[in-house]
């Protein structure tokens, strides 16, 4: 047995609370090197003649990656205190792994193993339970809809009538996207995520000059009102962008900093390494990457902390908007986002905040800053397996579980998945406009464990590449929409909402490939039944035996042919069954 390998600490992913009583344990140990693992646990103070008294359950294999087998287990604590170990199980070998160590034995002091001192409920991490049900539908404001032509920049050009550029203007307003809400609600959606709205003097609005006015071209502050009570009146959320790392060239505190230099009252909210003030390649001061219209803001700063903890609290207060998605939220402070995060769910304890990070984001995600992140890692394997073809299905499902088992249950349930944005190329332009292809990526984004999003126009066959061919006016002549394509995100969210498993109820194990690119997929399970979601990565037909104690329900495919006993899914197929049997948790 590989001990180098075995590996748990009580804390983040591999100890938590799951509900009131009910912690979720894992272990980590080599691939394919244990027969069994078992979890050792009990009340540290109940002792019978000098030994402490524990229980022992089987604990189960979920998953596995290139390296790591990933074992699970719920345990429930009558008495709300618990310690616990490991009995592993080898053909040649078992042992006790505990906090101290390895033993051939299993020591009969609680002080040898591993402590979670306390079960407190108010511990468990809560996201607000709307979110699980989410569809969200991100919209770049300027491209959607133009519904008001007198309030269009001065340069604006006729809608759609030129490829997008880095600096062109088309009039997408909110009265543009009040007037197609009834769209979105037939689509399915009942989430918009909306792209900066607030004053700035680019397209995209990531150089805010005003974090308390809407940009004149998208309306006024009625309009958004409007807007947002029109969205909750379809039981629409709405979730707005809020750029905290840095502001725009002209925001006018950097304005004054620039006039008036050393002497500027406003010098401490910037970082500012010497004076005058210089822009070019290599400004002398912080910025987003080293762009020097984008200068970082000083949130340790307190005036400028309680400047932007006003915003936050300002557009929920005034606006009820349900949640805030923070831009380049891993270069601000820890410090700023607890107190962020104290002020919004003060306000509205069932906001959303939604960070965006790309990379491991633990540290954000402990109950007291973000309630989720940007599910890059997600995008990143899936595309690396359907798009760019460098990896094949047996390692997509070794790398996704890696990504799963990084976090808990309870916080992968509201983490914001998405497969196209304002920052990336099309999907079908990414697929090279092979449609079965780009059918697959939104099948596994529709039944993914999350909150899925769909970027605007990727339901109807918008192409693109890179900044700025992604972000090309809306087109709203239905004569020139994918139908095939709109039908099929159509008939995903709709099983979506009506089979809970697929919405982030139950449990999830992945279906590991008997070969190197065969079928993949995942099992969604509860106590009663499971939904077996699979895909064929190949451009060839495949096959897969099914189990044939238990009764199946195609739900939904493009399958070749399907029994009880197999199913043949055609070239980059998929296929989403229900399996009507009981399946052990």
């Amino acid at each position: 047995m590989e001990r180098a390998a075995v590996f748990h600490r009580p804390v983040d992913n591999l100890a938590y609370l799951l509900e009131e009583k009910t912690m979720h344990i894992r272990l980590k140990t080599k691939a394919n090197d244990l027969n069994e693992a078992l979890l050792i646990h009990g009340d540290p103070y109940i002792w019978e003649n000098g030994e402490w008294k524990y229980n022992v359950a089987r604990m189960y294999l979920v998953g596995s990656d290139e390296v790591h087998d990933y074992w699970e287990i719920k345990v429930f604590s009558e008495t709300n205190r618990i310690r616990y170990g490991f009995k592993l199980i080898s053909n040649d070998e078992q042992i006790v792994y505990t906090e101290k160590g390895f033993y051939s034995e299993a020591p009969n002091d609680s002080d040898y193993y591993f402590c979670f001192p306390y079960l407190h409920s108010n511990d468990i991490f809560e996201a607000p339970s709307w979110v699980k049900d989410t569809v969200w539908y991100q919209i770049f404001p300027e491209r959607f809809a133009n519904g008001d032509p007198s309030i269009n920049p001065p340069t604006a050009k006729a809608w759609g009538s030129e490829p997008p550029a880095i600096n062109n203007f088309f009039g997408g307003d909110f009265a543009g996207v009040i007037q197609h809400l009834d769209y979105l609600s037939d689509l399915g959606i009942n989430g918009i995520y909306f792209t900066p709205v607030f004053q700035a003097s680019s397209n995209h609005k990531y150089d805010t000059i005003n974090y308390l006015e809407i940009d004149p071209q998208f309306g006024d502050k009625e309009s958004l009102k409007l807007l947002v009570k029109q969205c909750h009146k379809r039981g629409i959320k709405v979730m707005l962008d809020a750029v905290f790392n840095h502001s725009g060239y002209y925001f006018p505190p950097f304005q004054d900093v620039l006039i008036n230099g050393e002497s500027s009252r406003y010098k401490e909210w910037f970082h500012i390494h010497d004076f005058p003030v210089r822009g070019g390649e290599r400004p002398n001061y912080e910025a987003f990457g080293f762009v020097e219209s984008m200068p970082k803001l000083n949130t340790a700063n307190p005036e400028v902390k309680k400047y932007l903890l006003d915003v936050g609290a300002y557009w929920i207060e005034e606006y009820d908007i349900d949640g805030w998605r923070l831009d380049v939220a891993n270069e601000v402070d820890h410090h700023f986002w607890r107190e962020f995060r104290t002020v919004v769910k003060n306000i509205k304890p069932d906001i959303y905040i939604l960070g965006e990070i790309w990379h491991d984001s633990m540290p954000w995600l402990r109950g007291d800053e973000f309630d989720a992140v940007m599910n890059y890692p997600f995008k990143t394997n899936l595309f690396n397996l359907l798009v760019n073809e460098s990896i094949s299905s047996r390692q997509f499902v070794e790398n996704i579980t890696q990504v799963y088992y990084n976090y808990p249950k309870n916080v992968f349930d509201y983490t914001f998945n998405l497969v196209g944005s304002h920052d990336t190329a099309r999907v079908l332009t990414e697929c090279d406009n092979n449609i079965n292809k780009t059918k697959q990526i939104f099948t596994v984004l529709l039944t993914f464990m999350g909150t899925p999003c769909i970027y605007y126009g990727d339901e109807i066959g918008l192409t693109g590449g890179q900044d700025p061919g992604c972000r090309e006016c809306m087109e709203w002549d239905e004569s020139k929409h994918n139908l095939e394509m709109k039908t099929h995100i159509k008939t995903l969210i709709k099983l979506r909402k009506q089979e809970k498993l697929l919405a982030n109820e139950g449990s999830v194990r992945f279906i590991r490939p008997s070969s190197e690119n065969g079928i993949f997929g995942y099992e969604k399970f509860n106590d009663d039944y499971s939904l077996l979601v699979l895909f064929n990565p190949s451009q060839t037909e495949q096959a897969l035996d099914l189990d044939q104690t238990s009764k199946y329900d195609l739900l939904y495919s493009d399958t070749k042919s399907f029994n009880s006993t197999a199913i043949s899914l055609n070239g980059y197929g998929f296929a989403i069954i229900k399996k009507n049997a009981s399946v052990v948790v």
